[in-house]
């Protein structure tokens, strides 16, 4: 199962939003509040598999 893509403009306003939130979590809370997001995330996507797949796209080329 693969999850709906968004389109450009959603992605911009997911990122915005995002950034947002990591500047107000502050350096100390960043961190934790990234795994909630995650964890909320694949809660939502109720897919483990999927969600190994995305983490795994996502350590590509940091």
């Amino acid at each position: 199962m693969t999850a709906p893509a968004l389109t450009i403009d959603g992605l911009e306003t997911v990122y915005d939003a995002l950034a947002t939130a990591i500047d107000q979590a502050g350096p100390d809370k960043a961190k934790l509040f990234l795994v909630k997001l995650a964890l909320l995330q694949a809660n939502t996507l109720a897919d483990a598999a999927l969600c190994q797949r995305q983490i795994a796209t996502a350590l590509q080329d940091l």
